[in-house]
Formats: structure tokens, sequence, C-alpha cells
């Protein structure tokens, strides 16, 4: 049987199964045998997670060729001006190549999320800001990476969208079955990037 499932993992959770350190990982929220993670998050990143034991879907979510959304909540250090803004929109420079384009607004004020179980740390002296941020690629480390670039580093790093997909009804930790309209929009939102794109060579 097929299972597609959205997870919101927690900051500090290793994004996969086993861990011979006996960190935290996936298995301590999703006890589900068979299923595995579409593409990764970071440690110390949180946010919308994809687990299926689909392996033509999950393909089809990370090949590059496709160019898949994925969307950032990213909460920097400073108040980013237009300028740094319109560098990220463009593609920044970094140490394996120009990023590709991306969409990049403000966000008029915090996200509704929960406490980090660590909190973020902060200067008193420096303001923090959030903005929003999705990607078509995904190289080690990007956002984290491309705000650095920019001048404004990022504190916390919250994956809010894959596609079509929202985190908006999970609480961290939880994970839910995907409903048959979400995996409709998902398949739906896969079709359109194939044909963007253009045929596999």
């Amino acid at each position: 049987m097929l299972r597609y499932l959205k997870l919101y993992k927690p900051y500090d959770v290793l994004c996969q199964f086993t861990d011979t350190a006996e960190r935290s990982t996936l298995k301590d929220y999703v006890d589900l045998p068979g299923v595995y993670s579409v593409g990764r998050l970071d440690r110390d990143s949180e946010g919308l997670l994809l687990l299926t034991n689909d392996g033509s879907l999950a393909h089809e979510l990370t090949d590059p060729r496709y160019a898949h959304p994925r969307t950032y909540w990213v909460q920097v250090e400073g108040v980013p001006t237009e300028d740094a803004l319109t560098d990220l929109r463009k593609g920044v420079r970094l140490n394996d190549g120009l990023t590709l384009p991306t969409e990049v607004l403000r966000l008029p004020e915090e996200p509704n999320l929960p406490p980090r179980s660590v909190p973020v740390r902060f200067r008193k002296t420096v303001p923090t800001s959030w903005i929003e941020l999705t990607l078509r690629e995904g190289r080690n480390r990007q956002v984290r990476r491309m705000t650095a670039a920019v001048g404004f580093p990022t504190l916390r790093l919250v994956r809010a969208f894959i596609g079509p997909i929202t985190l908006e009804s999970l609480q961290s930790g939880q994970w839910q079955d995907l409903s048959p309209n979400e995996l409709k929009s998902l398949r739906a939102s896969i079709r359109t990037n194939r044909t963007r794109r253009g045929p596999r060579r």
C-alpha cells in the first residue's frame, strides 16, 4: 500500500531514521515502516517534510531537471535592503556557482510558528526580520549561504511549502497522511513542472 505523509520536522532532528550516535531522528516521530523522506532538511532547520514509499513520486519531486518549488520562511539578522532582496531574486554567487533566480518577499509580520526547542540567539542591538524565499534547486545549506552572502545571516529556517503542500495544519513533531485533494494537487504540480522543463533526454 502506497503511503504519502507530511511531517513538521522539529529543530535538532536528523532527517533520517537511524543514527549511531543516538541523536533524535525521524523515527522518534514517525513509527511507520517502509516510508522515507523526500529530500532533506538540515538538523538545525524545521518544517515541512514529505515521506512516502512511492519511489516514482519521490524521484519526480527531487529530480533537479523539474525544479520543483520549495518555500521557506526565514528569520534573518537585520532588515534586508531592497538591493539585497533584488540580489537574492536574480541569483547569488556562492562557492559552488551562481544560484538560480528565486522568489523573495518580505513578510509583514512574524509567521505563526511554535517556539523553537532551542531559542534563537539574538543580539540586543540588531533587529531581526522575516522573509519568504522560494527555491527551485537544492544545494547544501543553500538558504543560509544565500542570505549570508547578501549580508543578512539566517537565524531560523522553516520550510513552509513543498509545491502546493503546506505546513499549516501541523504542530511541530506531528504528521498526517496527505488528503486525496493534497495528493491530487501535488501530482498536478509535478506535471506542470515537467511540462515547463520539457521531456527527459
